[in-house]
This record gives structure tokens, sequence and C-alpha cells, in this order.
């Protein structure tokens, strides 16, 4: 293979589908009767993280506890035709994960096998092929392998290169990993057992000095009642990894790099099976990176291809399809949603504002705002407000009055009136109300607004935001959602060959 080479580590396991049709109930219970149709026996585990890297074009190895059975020589088989096997020894019988299925439903699942600790293994061979990596994938299945002393030291000579995919009942990731991919349930039962000087339950300590302080998600807070985009920030800092993606579903996922915090949402959902989807994420973040894309794109990109890997059947539509078509192409954005059309309030004042604020609030739930200029409405602008918009219940939008955008943008802008963009936004359904402000700085309207979080596009720090100290000083927080690439108003003003005359259009329109 000519792609990046991937080197997984993880637990193995054999996953069966048995599916067939229920239409009785046996006479002596009560008990669903399953005419069984078909069966069929795929690898699952790290060896579907390997199967979906080798799908995707890279050249993989897979290293990971294999069983002396027969389903153990079954994974050997399916697994060594397609990639570089490091098998190594395996405690118990391979764990198995049975499904029984009808009509696309799961009935009941059924775990066997194991435990699966790895019980010796080629050091040597192990070692030379992690460092021949760009990118490590840990895969972990609570078997055992992320708790081998022996194995993490090795993986600690690479940890810069690492994707890790926990599990509960595994090891915790490593100290300067890449990335770690946790979903919302594991991040929060991670983040329960830390102790205290760590930032578990109850625990005060260097987290609190991140900015993470306030609001229903403060260090002081219980940690069930931790909203991701501050869960994100303390479980990494308590990892300490360079980056930390917690993913939650069909909203997408949130990335913490440091106290850097971004929303990457989901480009729309469709129903389907979920099963394998966390894998398919750092598969593809792991590619990604091997690649030597940042952080937030390979996690944008995750987060398209676990869409479609849910909306083509999950690990089921896999195994039966066999060929990988159904994709999303994560720079295509959702539509937006129709139905409703938001509010619009020119020019504010002070009290106007704290009145407004109090009417939003008293809808109930969190209240999200995002700013710009908004000058040419395109589909950049388009995914940012309906990811800022699943952030929370009520999305506002502060817009720069045409005083305000030709100071930032110069005297050819706006190329249309804030009446019009005005106008244009309220019609979004995932807007509900756009506020005037003619500050560069929109603090003293945060100041009074006092949004939940407040949400801008990628192309800044959060560091550089003069905003930022007003928003975290009332609970809030401040998050990033990544840009769609290509998309801004200058390029697309540029692209007419119509930028030079931007202030004669504006003067008309005037």
């Amino acid at each position: 293979m000519s792609g990046p080479r991937v080197v997984v580590v993880g637990d193995l396991l054999l996953d069966r589908d048995i599916e067939g049709t229920v239409d009785r109930i046996a006479p002596d219970s009560t008990a669903p009767v399953l005419d069984v149709a078909t069966q069929r026996a795929d690898p699952g585990g790290a060896g579907l993280a390997a199967l979906l890297a080798v799908r995707d074009g890279a050249n993989v190895a897979l290293i990971a506890p294999v069983a002396d059975d027969d389903a153990g020589l079954l994974l050997t088989e399916r697994l060594a035709r397609v990639c570089e096997l490091v098998p190594l020894g395996h405690d118990g019988p391979t764990r198995r994960k049975t499904r029984v299925r009808s009509g696309g439903q799961t009935l009941v699942r059924l775990d066997d096998g194991g435990p699966g600790r790895p019980t010796s293994y080629p050091r040597s061979r192990v070692r030379a092929v992690l460092q021949g990596a760009d990118a490590v994938l840990v895969s972990d299945y609570g078997g055992g392998v992320t708790r081998d002393e022996g194995l993490r030291e090795l993986l600690g000579e690479v940890a810069d290169r690492i994707v890790w995919d926990p599990h509960p009942r595994g090891g915790s990731p490593l100290p300067g990993i890449l990335l770690a991919t946790p979903n919302l349930s594991e991040a929060r039962r991670a983040l329960r057992e830390l102790p205290p000087r760590l930032g578990g339950s109850g625990g005060l300590d260097r987290l609190d000095r991140l900015g993470d302080t306030g609001g229903s998600g403060g260090i002081g807070g219980s940690v069930g009642a931790v909203e991701p985009e501050h869960l994100a920030v303390r479980l990494g800092a308590a990892w300490r990894t360079a980056a930390l993606a917690v993913t939650a579903g069909a909203q997408g996922a949130w990335l913490a790099e440091g106290t850097q915090r971004w929303f990457v949402p989901a480009a729309g959902h469709a129903p389907g099976d979920t099963c394998g989807a966390g894998d398919q994420f750092a598969v593809s973040a792991a590619l990604s990176l091997a690649r030597r894309e940042p952080v937030v794109e390979a996690v944008r990109r995750a987060v398209a291809d676990a869409t479609a890997w849910v909306a083509a059947g999950g690990s089921a539509g896999f195994h039966g399809r066999g060929d990988g078509d159904d994709v999303v192409d994560p720079d295509d954005p959702a539509g937006a949603a129709g139905g409703r059309r938001g509010t619009i309030t020119r020019a504010p004042t002070g009290e106007e504002l704290e009145a407004l604020a109090a009417r939003l609030r008293a809808r109930g739930g969190r209240l999200v705002a995002t700013g710009g200029c908004f000058d040419v409405l395109h589909a950049g602008h388009v995914a940012l407000l309906e990811g800022a918009q699943r952030l929370g219940d009520t999305l506002v939008v502060l817009v720069n009055s045409d005083d305000g955008v030709r100071a930032l943008k110069g005297p050819g802008r706006p190329a249309v009136t804030f009446a019009d963009r005005a106008r244009v936004l309220a019609a979004l359904g995932c807007v509900d109300h756009v506020i005037e402000f003619a500050d560069p700085d929109p603090s003293d309207v945060l100041a009074r607004l006092k949004p939940d979080i407040w949400v801008k596009g990628g192309d800044y720090d959060t560091a550089d935001l003069p905003e930022r100290d007003v928003v975290e000083a009332y609970g809030g927080a401040v998050v990033l959602l990544p840009f769609l690439p290509g998309r801004s108003t200058t390029t697309i003003l540029a692209r007419t060959g119509r930028g030079a005359d931007l202030e004669e259009i504006h003067d008309r329109a005037s």
C-alpha cells in the first residue's frame, strides 16, 4: 500500500451476527422465537479498526493478542490477508460479541470469551513496528492491552503519534499522546473516577487555573453536571493529552487543545446502526493525522465519516456491503432548517439588551450567541450558524452595523446593507434573534446578554479575543467552530471580479 503507515494496537474481538425473523412466541414461555436466516462472523474491536484503515488506503499493521482456538484462527486468516498481523499471546478463549437481530434491530447481545490479556509478545518486533508508524491507533476494548506495563512502555516511545480510543475497563491514555477520543459517557465516567488532585469528583486543583471555573460546568460542580465544552478541557488536562475529542453521537464532537475549545457539528443526521461508529471516528482521525493534517481538520473529517458510517448501516452494513462506497463529503454542510423566522433588534440600548436577554432566558435552556459581519451569506456562514445552534436552545446572532463593517473591512464594504443581512439571517431556521451592534468589540453587548456560550469561527485564537475575559467572568464559555475551507465573503467577491467596485456598489445600494 502506498498510503500512510498506520499501526493499530488493541483488543481483538470476533463479531457474530445472527439474523432472522420473529413472528411467534414460544409456547412454553413469553420469549420471542427467532427463525435464523443467516449467520456471519467478522473481525471486531481492533480488527474492525484495522479493516477500516485498510479500506481507507492506509498501510496497516495490527498488534493484538490472538487466542489459540478456532475463532482465533478465523481472525488470523481474515486479517493477515489485508494487513501485517503481529500476534501477541492471549489469555483465555477469543472474546466474542454475538448480536441476535431481526428486522434490522438487535434483540439481544451475548458476550463470552476472554479475558484476553496479552501473555507474551516479541518485544523487539513490536518496538520496530511502532517506530515505523506515521500514526498509531490504540483501540481499547477492555481486554487488557492498555493495562500491560510493557506495552505501555513501548507505546510511550511514540506517544506523539498516538490516537487513543479509550475504554472504561482499560488503562488511562498515556501522557503526551496526540489525541484521545472518548465518547460522552466514557469521558464523564473517566472524570468521575479521577482522584481529586486530578480534577475528579469534588476536586479543586490545577485545572481551575485553565479558565474552567464558571457555569454549570465549573470545577466546583459535580462531574455529572459538567457540560461537554468544559468536560473536554478538564479531561484533556487531567490525562495530559495534546488534544482530546469528546464524541457526542449525532450532535458531533467537542475538541479541546489545551484551553482552546472547538465544537465540530455533524453535517445532518440519518438514523442507523451506531455499532462501530467510534472505531470509524478514531480511524479517520488517525489517518488524517498520519497525513499531517491539523487536529481540528482531522476531527472534522472524523465526524463526517462517522455520520456516513451510521447512515450506511454500521458494522453490519460494512461487512455486508464489503466495499465501503458510501461517504459524506466533510466540506458539504447540511441544509438550513426551515419553518420559523427569527426576530431583529436594531442598535438596542443597554437597557433594551438586558430586557431582551430576560425574555430569551425566560424560554429556558441554554443561550448561545455568535457574531460577525455576515456580508454575502455563504455556506461557511450557514455551517457556523447551524453548528452554533446545536450547542443550545436559543441562538442569538450579533451583526456588525454598516459603519462597523466599513471600519473593519474597508470603504467598499459591506456589499449588503444591515437591513438585508439581518433579514436573510432571521429567515434561517437555526437563528432565533439578530442584534445590530456598532462597536468592533462585542464585549459590552455580551456583558449584558450573558450567553452561556459565545461562538467564534475557527480563524481566531481564544487567547486573542478581547471579549474572552468578559464571557468567562460571568461563567460562560468561548467555543470555536472550524470554518469550511475556501468559503469566505472576500474570496467570493474576488471570484466575481467586482472587488474593486464594491464602494460604488454600496453607494448605489444606499
